[in-house]
Parts: structure tokens; C-alpha cells; sequence
């Protein structure tokens, strides 16, 4: 019998199977989904977290990124996607995002897998660093004869979303069967979705978060339609004129200044003057993949053989969002309002571009319509090669070795963005006296500097258009350099069988770095400042696992094994860290089977983690706990509030209450940086497992059942606390560590509140940690039925328990229920096949969840029901029919058009324009494809 490895253990043996919890998914099940890329498939199984709760990334939650955009990640248990080990064959596959391990699986040819392996638990002492919560291991195809294609072409309900994918796989042996080679091509394109397609052509907000106060249950999911934003293509200006009065203005398509009115005079739309964000944002990015990927080993005598594994992957992704908004604090950050009056040679000359009323300094909010839409283009290719050889010593004792590189490069380019020096000195225009205007810094104007005016829609110049535009660049690449080896045998027998054991010892070096153009790096074109970011770290790490045969052929113990492994690791950042996993694996009889493991596992902090340069970011759905507050109030929130800076003269503007606006509420800013000091954390893992395979019992011997319980906690994690966390723990007075974190605006701005939230930075640390504590059912069934077959697979997960402890002396935050955490996960696939005829299904089941409740104590007016979001319940169907040497097959994806959960604007776990968390709901709606398979 062939002697195998299995995931979550390094030892070959006879008749292996995993130590540990382990599912799978087959090349049938790809087939049967008619997935274009595996994490499709992947996210209906409820193992994998994907929304709120998770930084889980894929084509539907990421068009807002400003780098890694359309990349496709998993995350298992929800505890990240660093902390989940994605494999291919058992070995390291290079990341896909710059400064993480996230492995991108665009890169993966999906028609090329065997299998997927999903095992949960610690398996650090295994595979190493990373595998935290577990680890996905994919394995490629064994063996291909003949070429075999792949045609598809599919469409959403609504006329978009379109998919074309088309795959050839080819494989051949030597006349002497001594070589093996294999080769696969494809190429895949996913359209884009319009949020305004998708019953979201409006920007919206959750009434609750407009108003804190109401005690309408309903206003949390509830929105106020429209909430344009500030910022209009024909400007939104305001001035104090000579009387003291406050002007506040905007244009009409005419061109004749109207009063400003951001959501019309009744709140509903009509005469607004705001600016419709949705009309811009798209949905799902679109995405186009070519891959190419070979496989190949070739026997150098009965006893050694040398293989080989290739892939190169070509990603373009585009992702789209609304023009850029420019305010004069952008331009002018210390005075935050334009000049309209220069001292020219003694005297004061006044922009001629300026219309006559605004008097003195004025202050402007714009969508830059001008420039188009902010558009990021990003070309990514990865390429990764394993060379190894591996035999047998002698019946007993195997080895093997290999060397592997991997690298991602990845140039983006992006335009919509503006130069603000070159727009400062472009809104400082003076007349050049032959009846004109020119720019007034005479060094400006020998570079090319065009004047623009900014008052109206579409009257910034072609020129000036070309002046003041900031195009992007990115360049970012990752390497990975690896080389390992183990020696697998059976050194000595024990009188329950012989002992296996698997010694070995790997190497590996990686490297990251990000390059933005010069603009983007200082923050001058507008947006959140991004520097540059550089790192690399090596490990050098030896282990060794054996499998001890304890009992067997005793009364109820069939078998029983006991498994222990030890790696230790040497990290040129981290340092030392040990990991290990012990268990017993009990078969009382044919029918029923016990495994129980205990892990320690260890992840080392990432380039990204140690050496990220401060980068800027605009958190979204931040809720002040300040807000509200009145200066007659004497609780200790209400002390340590009132003791910020600019939240005194906030009350007195407002007749006593903290007030904030639409525009502070949205213009928080903060920057995120590394910790080179980080330490790696720990992983505790524990699964009780059983397997039932019912032998001899009519209608239960098609049945195969597992039921496994899992618990990993995570201590002294790197993570960062959380910006909301940091609020309430500052102003709350629990921990005010938080608060030299905060920010507040000291006085009033033309666009901002004072005392309003300025920044709020984060750094990673080594505190506080993750629990996951759950129970998952598999059961399957195979069968005849009538003249065909019929086959099933059920696979639940309870989460009994998930907490998240933003530092070591924190509360334990619940997070099981919570939205992206349900308790209740089901995914069912059914099939039945008769002669040339299939229909396959599979129904997924997301479970009931409530808003988080960092959220809900701010809305201590309502119950915990209230936030309530609904299940849901979504199909999935293919069915073929098979033609000679073809199989036609036809699908639809969510037959029922099951509506996503209104996550709307301003609720926690929003995904920006979808009106939904669009990781954990599809946010697309009915969507049919058909396609042709052949064998030659």
C-alpha cells in the first residue's frame, strides 16, 4: 500500500488519516460551483469568516482600497487572515498583499486542484509561523491524460457582472512511464457592478446614527435618502461678508449662484445641491486573470524521483469611486480658507477670477468632477517555482527536499487625485495686465502654472485640469525564498505496530516593499499620505513529529495512537519561539473513530507589522462617545469630555450639548503605523473530535459523520486595539493610556466643528488576544436512486463562543452572534446523477446576528433585539448533461434573489456604497451562466 502524507502531519504512512479536524472540498465540487476563482466556493463553507469580524478581502469589499484592490483572501474562524496558512502541496506559497502572508487565490488556477484540505487548529509545529487558526491546503491535480477544456460565460439578472472564463489542462507520461508531465491555461474576467444597479442609487444614512436620541428602533436600519455630501461639482462656498453675516453658496447649471441647500429644502432631494456619491460607486471590482501553471517529476530509477511545480499569474483589477472631494483646508491646511487679496509690489490686487460679492477670505468644498472619477489600475503578476527531489531509502524510510522562490510585483496607476501645491498656487491667480489672469508666484508660472476657477461646474480649463492633476503610482513587491527537507520512517516497532517519525528542517526568507509616487508619499495630492514601506526577515526552524502506535486489537480499541511534534524556530526579527502539538487518535472499531489534539502555534510579526511606515487613513462609522454630551452633565464621561480640547466652546455654540455634523462625523483622519519592537504570539489549540463511518446498518452505512469541537485562543496577539476602543476607553476613564492617541480640533474650522475629532492614531502591540470556541457537524451520504445516484454533504458550525480582548487588562469583547460571527453557519450540497443527466445544489445558511455591541451602547435607549440583523438563506444550482466527449452544464447563482442585510451607511460592518457588508452577504443578486467542458 502507498505510503501518503496528509494535511497536519509530516509523517508517510499506510492508510494515513489527519490527526486533526480536517474538510474537504473536491475538483467536483469547483466543477458543480462553476466558480471562476476558488474563494468563491471557499466562503460558503462556515469555517471562513468574510465581513465584519473579518479582514477577509475579495472582489465584492475592497473597491475603496488604495492598494489591493480585487485581491481575494481567506480568513479562518474569523481570527484572520494572517493567522490561516494557505498551502499548495503541502508547501508555502507567496503572499499576495505587500507586508502580510495573505495568500492572493486569483493566483491559484482553480481547474487545476485536486482538492482543498481545511484543517482547524494550531499547526505551527507542522508547517510553522502562521498557522494560528489553521491551515487550507491545496492540492493540485495528481495526474491529467488527454487536454481538457473549459468554456463559460455568465451574467448577473441586472445585465452586468459578466464572466468569461475559459481553461485548457493537458497531460502526458513518458511511453516509459518514468516521466510526468502536466500543464494548465486560463484566463478568467469578472465585469464590474454599479452600487446605482443594485437598489442603491442614492447616497443614504442609518437615521439612528443621524440621530442618537430617537427611540425609533426602526431608524437603525431605516435611512435618510438622500444624504448627498458637501462636496458638489459647482462648489460649495462660504464667506463672512462686511455685515458679519455668513454667506453660504453654491452655482446652478446655469452658472447663477443659488443658495446652498445640500439636500434640497425639504430633506428629500429635490433643489439639493449635494453631491450623489452612489452615481460613481462601483460594487464588485473587475477583475481579468491569466494563468499558466505546470507540474511535472520524473523517475530517475525505481527508488528517486525529481518533480517540479510552476505557476505564473497575470491579475488586472480597476476599481472606481466618485471624484475626488477638495476642500480649501486641503490646500491651505493652517488658514483653511483661500486668500482673495495678494500684496503685489505695496499693493493689494484681488483675484479677477473671484466673483465680486465674496468678501475677504472664503472657504470652498468641491467634487473635482473635472478630473473624472478617482480610477486605480493595477497590474499584478506573482510567480513561484518549487524544484525538489524526493524517493525512498528503503521500504521504511523516505525522504524529501526542495528549493522554492515566489514573487509578486505589482505597479498600480491611478489619476482623479490633485497636486495641492500646484493647486494653491493655480487659486492665486492675479491679472497679468493685458486684460487675463496668470498665477502670481512668478516661480509657479515659469513651471507652467495655469490659473482655474473653481466657481461653477466645469470651469477649471483643459489646462488647468493638466496642471493641478496628481497622477498615482504604485509599486509594490514581495519575495519569497525557500528550502526544506524531511526524512520520514519507521525506525522500530512496537508490539501495536511500528512507530512513524518525521524529522526535517526548512529555511525561508522574505521580503516586502511599497513604493507610492512622491505626492501620494507626503499626503500633496490631496489624500491620506502614504510613505513608503520596506522590510525583510529569515527563519531558519527545525522539527520533528512521531506517531507512536499504543494499542491495538483490543476490546473497543481497534487502535490507538499517540501523536506528538516540537518545531523550533529562529526568527532574525522575532527571535526564538518553540511550538509544539501532542494527541491521541483512538478507532474503537470500524465504525467509530476519536481524535484529540492539543497545539501550541506561533506567528511572527509580519514586514508589515514591524516596519510600516505612518500611513493616513479615514476610519469609517466612528461614533464619539461625546456626542450628546451636556455641559450640565457630571457623569465621568461627561468630566473627561468637557476636558477636551475645543468640546467647552462646542456646547456653548450648540446651547450646552456637544454637537457634530455630517462633515466632522466623516472628515476623522489618523495614521497607522509598524512596531519593530512586536514579539511573536501565541496560539492555544484544543479539538475533540468523532468520527462515525456506520458499517453493516442498512440506510446509515451510506452515511459518513463527523463532529468536532474546537478552541483556539490567542495571547499577547499583535493586533491593533481598535479606534472605537480607544475612545471609549479614554473618555470613559477605564484606561486614559488611549487618549495621547485622540486628536481634537481646539477651535472651529469653516468645514469642522471645534472640539471635533481630528486624529486618532494606531500602532500594533503584543496585547490581548482572540477566542474562537466552536462545534462543527459534517455528514454525508451516497447512494442509488433509482437508475442514477444520489449524494449529499451537510457542513454546520456553532460557534459556542468568540471574544476579542484589545489588551491584556480589557474586558473580553463578545463577538459571537455579532454581525460577521453568527452563531449558526450551514452549508448543504446535494446532487444526483442519472446516465448523461446532473443536477447539483448547494444551500448556504448565514444565521441571525445583532450589531456589534460597541455600537449598541450608544443607543441605550433600545434592546439588544433591536439591532437584530435577519438570516439568510441562499441557493445555488448546476445542472449538465453529458454529450460524447462533452459536458453542457448551465447554473444559477442565488435562484432565490435573496436580498443582502441592510448594513447601511453609518452601521458597523458597512461596506462602503453597497448598502450592506458585502464580505458576508452578496450584495449582487440572481446571476446564470453556462459553459461547455471537453476531453480529448
Amino acid at each position: 500500500m502507498e505510503r501518503v502524507e496528509v494535511t497536519g502531519s509530516r509523517i508517510l504512512s499506510a492508510g494515513a488519516l489527519a490527526p486533526a479536524p480536517v474538510q474537504v472540498m473536491t475538483a467536483a465540487d469547483i466543477a458543480s460551483s462553476g466558480a471562476a476563482n476558488l474563494q468563491e466556493l471557499l466562503l460558503k463553507s462556515p469555517v471562513f469568516g468574510g465581513g465584519a469580524g473579518s479582514n477577509s478581502l475579495g472582489r465584492n469589499n475592497s473597491n475603496f482600497l488604495t492598494s489591493s484592490s480585487g485581491v481575494s483572501t481567506l480568513d479562518l474562524r474569523n481570527l484572520g487572515v494572517d493567522r490561516t496558512l494557505v498551502l499548495v502541496n503541502g508547501r508555502r506559497y507567496v503572499s499576495g498583499i505587500p507586508g502580510s502572508s495573505a495568500v492572493d487565490l486569483n493566483t491559484i488556477p482553480t481547474d487545476f486542484i485536486e482538492r482543498v484540505e481545511m484543517l482547524t487548529g494550531g499547526a505551527s509545529s507542522t508547517y510553522g509561523s502562521d498557522a494560528v487558526a489553521g491551515v487550507v491546503n491545496i492540492i493540485l491535480k495528481r495526474n491529467i491524460n488527454g487536454l481538457k477544456l473549459d468554456m463559460q460565460l455568465g451574467r448577473s439578472e441586472k445585465g452586468d457582472d459578466d464572466k468569461k472564463k475559459f481553461s485548457a489542462s493537458f497531460g502526458t507520461s513518458g511511453a516509459d512511464g518514468r516521466a510526468n508531465l502536466m500543464a494548465h491555461f486560463a484566463f478568467t474576467r469578472q465585469g464590474q457592478t454599479m452600487a446605482r444597479d443594485h437598489g442603491v442609487p442614492y447616497d443614504q444614512t442609518s437615521l439612528a446614527v443621524l440621530n442618537p436620541k430617537t427611540t425609533n428602533p426602526a431608524d437603525i436600519f431605516n435611512v435618510r435618502q438622500p444624504t448627498f455630501s458637501a462636496f458638489a461639482p459647482a462648489g460649495h462656498f462660504y464667506f463672512t461678508d462686511a455685515d458679519k453675516k455668513d454667506v453660504d453658496f453654491t452655482y446652478d447649471a446655469a452658472g447663477k449662484q443659488i443658495p446652498w441647500s445640500q439636500n434640497g429644502p425639504a430633506g428629500d432631494g429635490v433643489g439639493a445641491t449635494g453631491f450623489n456619491r452612489q452615481a460613481y460607486r462601483a460594487i464588485s471590482v473587475p477583475t481579468d486573470r491569466m494563468l499558466l501553471a505546470a507540474k511535472g517529476d520524473y523517475a530517475l530509477n525505481d527508488k528517486h524521483q525529481i518533480f517540479f511545480e510552476g505557476t505564473y499569474a497575470a491579475t488586472k483589477t480597476k476599481s472606481e469611486i466618485e471624484p475626488f472631494a477638495l476642500a480649501s483646508s486641503d490646500v491651505y491646511p493652517n488658514t483653511e480658507v483661500v486668500p482673495t487679496e495678494f500684496l503685489i509690489n505695496g499693493t493689494m490686487v484681488r483675484n479677477p477670477l473671484v466673483p465680486a460679492n465674496v468678501v475677504g477670505d472664503y472657504f470652498f468644498q468641491r467634487r473635482m468632477t473635472d478630473l473624472g472619477s478617482r480610477i486605480q489600475q493595477a497590474d499584478r503578476d506573482t510567480f513561484r517555482f518549487v524544484l525538489g527531489m524526493k524517493g525512498e531509502v528503503n521500504p521504511t524510510w523516505s525522504y524529501e527536499t526542495y528549493l522554492g522562490y515566489g514573487a509578486t510585483k505589482e505597479g498600480q496607476r491611478g489619476n482623479g487625485q490633485v497636486n495641492v501645491l500646484n493647486m494653491r498656487n493655480a487659486l492665486e491667480a492675479i491679472p497679468d495686465g493685458k486684460g487675463g489672469v496668470m498665477c502670481r508666484d512668478e516661480l509657479a508660472r515659469a513651471q507652467g502654472c495655469v490659473p482655474i476657477n473653481i466657481f461653477g461646474a466645469g470651469t477649471i480649463s483643459p489646462a488647468g485640469v493638466k496642471y493641478i492633476a496628481a497622477p498615482q503610482s504604485l509599486n509594490t513587491k514581495v519575495t519569497q525564498k525557500m528550502a526544506g527537507f524531511t526524512v520520514s520512517g519507521e525506525p522500530f516497532e512496537m508490539p501495536a505496530g511500528p512507530v512513524g517519525i518525521a524529522v526535517g528542517g526548512e529555511w525561508r526568507a522574505e521580503f516586502s516593499e511599497d513604493v507610492h509616487d512622491a505626492l501620494t508619499a507626503t499626503g500633496l495630492n490631496g489624500g491620506n499620505a502614504l510613505p513608503d514601506t520596506k522590510g525583510s526577515f529569515n527563519v531558519k526552524e527545525l522539527f520533528v513529529e512521531t506517531r507512536l502506535p499504543l494499542l491495538k486489537g483490543l476490546p473497543l480499541i481497534k487502535t490507538l495512537d499517540g501523536i506528538a511534534a516540537v518545531r523550533a524556530s529562529d526568527y532574525s526579527t522575532a527571535g526564538k519561539t518553540n511550538s509544539w502539538n501532542t494527541g491521541l487518535d483512538w478507532a474503537a472499531n470500524s465504525t467509530v473513530r476519536v481524535r484529540v489534539t492539543k497545539a501550541v502555534s506561533t506567528r511572527a510579526p509580519n514586514v508589515g507589522n514591524l516596519f510600516s511606515a505612518p500611513s493616513q487613513t479615514f476610519p469609517p462609522g466612528l461614533k464619539d462617545p461625546c456626542n450628546g454630551v451636556k455641559s450640565s452633565d457630571t457623569s465621568v464621561l461627561a468630566t473627561n469630555c468637557k476636558a477636551a480640547p475645543g468640546v467647552a466652546a462646542n456646547m456653548a455654540a450648540n446651547g450646552g450639548v456637544f454637537t457634530l455634523t455630517q462633515p466632522d462625523r466623516d472628515g476623522i483622519s489618523g495614521f497607522d503605523s509598524g512596531n519593530p519592537d512586536l514579539k511573536p504570539e501565541k496560539g492555544n489549540s484544543t479539538t475533540f473530535g468523532l468520527v462515525i463511518t456506520p458499517k453493516g446498518i442498512p440506510v446509515l452505512d451510506k452515511f459518513a459523520f463527523t463532529a468536532d469541537y474546537f478552541d483556539i485562543s490567542i495571547d499577547k496577539a499583535i493586533n491593533t486595539p481598535g479606534r472605537q476602543y480607544a475612545l471609549d476607553q479614554c473618555y470613559s476613564g477605564n484606561d486614559t493610556s488611549f487618549c495621547k492617541f485622540i486628536t481634537r480640533r481646539p477651535t472651529g474650522t469653516p468645514g469642522n466643528s471645534a472640539g471635533s475629532i481630528d486624529l486618532i492614531n494606531e500602532v500594533p502591540v503584543n496585547s490581548g488576544g482572540q477566542v474562537a470556541k466552536g462545534l462543527d457537524f459534517t455528514a454525508s451520504y451516497s447512494d442509488k436512486l433509482g437508475t442514477g445516484r444520489v449524494n449529499g454533504r451537510l457542513s454546520y458550525t456553532h460557534l459556542l463562543k468568540a471574544e476579542y480582548k484589545a489588551t491584556d487588562t480589557a474586558t473580553p469583547d463578545p463577538t459571537a452572534g455579532e454581525l460577521g460571527s453568527p452563531r449558526n453557519r450551514w452549508s448543504l450540497s446535494l446532487g444526483y446523477e442519472n446516465g448523461p443527466w446532473a443536477l447539483s445544489t448547494t444551500t448556504t445558511f448565514i444565521g441571525q446576528s445583532y450589531l456589534n455591541d460597541s455600537f449598541r451602547k450608544g443607543y441605550p435607549q433600545f434592546t439588544k433585539a433591536d439591532f437584530k440583523v435577519a438570516s439568510k438563506t441562499y441557493l445555488d444550482m448546476q445542472g449538465t448533461y453529458a454529450l460524447g466527449k462533452a459536458q453542457f452544464y448551465l447554473g444559477i447563482d442565488n435562484v432565490l434573489n435573496t436580498k443582502p442585510a441592510p448594513i447601511v451607511s453609518g452601521l458597523p460592518g458597512n461596506t462602503t456604497g453597497t448598502a450592506t457588508d458585502a464580505g458576508t452577504y452578496d450584495a449582487i443578486g440572481r446571476r446564470y451562466y453556462f459553459g461547455v467542458r471537453y476531453s480529448m
